[in-house]
């Protein structure tokens, strides 16, 4: 549209011919009508909240876009599938989602660390301003959250060691009585020694270190909280009797730990990692510090359930806003299976120590909503909408985006003392739906589990679903009694299959993803699925295995992970993980994982042990591989004591 002035007429009118005017306004009611109209397309209603948000409140950055995630390191792939949340070699991190895969690059990296170590450093000189006042700030929201509840907020710890049925470090710390496997033991502790100092020495607060050049890396998946390495591994230290650095792990947590932070941040992986590895440092150590802690961040996180159904979105904003929304990358603001529904055992605890249900009650909704619509086959697809509560599309899958979904199933039930009868019954009815859509059987007689996308196999098992060996396992002796040797067999069958994904790479690693189609069998046949960042899920099948039948050879494939991590992993300055697992010489992503501290090298750790060593009688680990003890409530509300020997401490 022109303006044009027209003589005798004053500026003030515009200079406009009543034709103008008519064109002019009417153009102007279509642009006003066109913008309104878009915001009713955007899938989900969170987004009118963002575009609106006032600047007293977080305008989230774009931590959602399917590029961060899409690493899923823990998680390169073109389908974002639940990372374990992972931080790429890019220095992005996606979220835990267990599991979204991420396709490593080198480009540009050392300009990346550049500029990256300018911001980082401008920021950690902020933050060091606010750490004499984080303790108090603590302190006061604690306060605050336990006036709400109205009850005795006092957690008899002393009771609590007493209603244990053995000593949580074992009667010699799990010491093996094998020279052999006490060796390889001391080999893992050594391992976990040289990775804790070389993030120490080079990424100390950082949340994981970037081995090959030296540096630290925070990425932008914690919502602003820091040292992810340091609380992860801080219950790793602890079981492996490595004091002086626990130690200075836990004055890190102590004095430099600050919860006051404002961003945007991942739900699940705040919650597993940070959430976890407090509770966990907590139990083990009667540390209160710890516990004053995961108060604070527990109350943080409960904003995120202030949705029509209940159900959590992906992402909250860790501030006093306590904004949240879904991933950008969930199909029409949907929220993932894995992600809320692993939150269970930590939102138990919260409530166990701080005497206030409202945590428990989120998970319990959770279930109730879960139990209350129609599933496809008796299957769980991967994505709900938290408004409607339906779900968004019919894709399942035991590896990312499902995973820890199922796994929190039959954990719920043991960490209950096995009184949780509701989560026996879903746990026993998903896996029988799992056996009867999923689980299948090569041409080379190997058992894996396939994914489902609405009624069609996609005939390709992720790193991430070889969890479900352990979880068959553990599950074996508390469903029906003929099925015992049946659930025992199939656990067997599908750690036998991940281990084949590692004895047939050159590195005798296992890929991201591996697929039986095509002529192929338990190996990856696309680029993109090359990659091994550390993970630990096979390890930890390795681990349950061994506790439950003490088979030799399960020791023996841990033996091999050790030899090919310290081979192919293990840099100068830390491990990281490799692009290809099937080149003779590998090339690193630059990234020691924090889960690698937390989860893989722990689970190696206890492989190695004698049995007493965190016995699975009284503890369950999460998926971070934070242990947890059961709930033994009758013991707990008595007058508590189930053994007379004193826990090691």
């Amino acid at each position: 549209m022109v303006f044009r002035k027209l003589p005798g007429v004053s500026a003030s009118g515009m200079g406009l011919r009543l034709s103008q005017k008519f064109v002019f306004l009417l153009f102007l009611s279509g642009l006003v009508t066109l913008c309104f109209g878009a915001l009713f397309f955007l899938p989900d209603s969170v987004r009118l909240k963002r575009i609106f948000l006032s600047k007293t409140e977080s305008q989230p950055v774009t931590v959602g876009s399917e590029n961060d995630v899409r690493e899923h390191l823990k998680k390169g792939a073109k389908d974002p599938e639940h990372l374990r949340g992972i931080t790429s070699a890019k220095g992005e991190t996606s979220t835990k989602l267990k599991a979204l895969s991420r396709k490593p690059s080198v480009t540009n990296e050392a300009k990346t660390d550049k500029k990256v170590a300018g911001g980082e450093a401008l920021e950690d000189m902020m933050l060091s301003r606010s750490k004499t006042e984080s303790a108090s700030k603590d302190e006061k929201v604690t306060s605050s959250s336990n006036q709400g509840a109205n009850t005795d907020t006092s957690f008899d710890y002393n009771k609590f060691k007493k209603c244990l049925l053995k000593p949580p470090l074992g009667i010699e710390h799990g010491k093996p009585s094998d020279p052999q496997t006490l060796q390889r033991r001391e080999k893992v502790k050594e391992m976990m020694k040289f990775a804790w100092d070389n993030y120490k020495s080079f990424a100390w607060g950082k949340n994981e270190l970037r081995p090959l050049t030296r540096n630290g890396h925070i990425g932008n998946m914690f919502g602003g909280l820091r040292g992810a390495s340091i609380v992860d591994s801080l219950d790793t230290l602890y079981i492996m009797g490595l004091m002086d650095e626990y130690n200075d792990a836990k004055e890190w947590v102590e004095t430099s730990l600050d919860l006051n932070s404002n961003g945007e941040a991942s739900l699940f992986e705040v919650n597993i990692r940070y959430v976890g590895g407090l509770l966990s440092a907590y139990y083990l150590t009667g540390e209160e510090m710890f516990k004053r802690k995961v108060m604070v961040l527990g109350e943080k996180l409960l904003p995120a359930f202030n949705t029509p159904t209940g159900i959590p979105r992906g992402v909250i904003n860790l501030g006093s806003s306590g904004t949240s929304w879904s991933w950008g990358w969930a199909s029409a603001g949907s929220s993932i299976l894995a992600e809320f529904g692993t939150l269970h055992l930590e939102f138990v605890h919260l409530s166990e120590l701080s005497n206030n249900g409202i945590y428990t009650e989120k998970v319990m909704n959770i279930r109730k909503l879960l139990n209350k619509i129609e599933k496809p086959h008796g299957l769980y697809p991967n994505f709900l909408s938290p408004v409607s509560g339906n779900w968004v599309q019919h894709h399942v899958s035991i590896g990312g985006l499902g995973d820890s979904f199922y796994e929190y199933l039959i954990k719920s039930y043991l960490m209950s003392d096995k009184t949780d009868e509701e989560a026996k019954t879903m746990y026993y009815s998903a896996l029988e739906a799992i056996e009867a859509n999923l689980v299948q059987k090569s041409p080379g007689g190997l058992t894996y589990m396939a994914e489902w996308r609405g009624g069609i196999l996609d005939h390709k098992m992720g790193h991430l679903a070889c969890f479900s060996g352990g979880m068959v396992v553990i599950g074996a002796d508390d469903g029906a009694p003929e099925k015992r040797q049946h659930y025992l067999d199939l656990a067997a069958e599908i750690t036998h299959t991940c281990h084949e994904s590692y004895s047939r790479s050159a590195t005798k690693l296992g890929p991201e993803a591996f697929r039986f189609d095509g002529g192929a069998e338990a190996t990856a046949t696309r680029l993109s699925d090359r990659y091994y960042i550390l993970r630990p899920e096979v390890i930890e099948s390795y681990m349950y295995m061994w506790r439950l039948t003490h088979d030799p050879k399960y020791r023996e494939w841990g033996w091999e992970a050790v030899e090919a991590l310290e081979q192919h992993c293990r840099v100068e300055a830390g491990f990281s993980g490799i692009r290809d697992v099937y080149a003779q010489t590998v090339s690193h992503d630059n990234m020691q994982q924090s889960f690698f501290l937390s989860e893989t090298l722990k689970y190696l750790y206890l492989l190695f042990s004698d049995d007493d060593l965190l016995p699975l009688e009284d503890w369950v680990f999460n998926t971070e591989a934070h242990p947890l003890p059961v709930v033994r409530k009758s013991c707990l509300q008595g007058e508590g004591g189930t053994h007379d020997k004193t826990t090691s401490e």
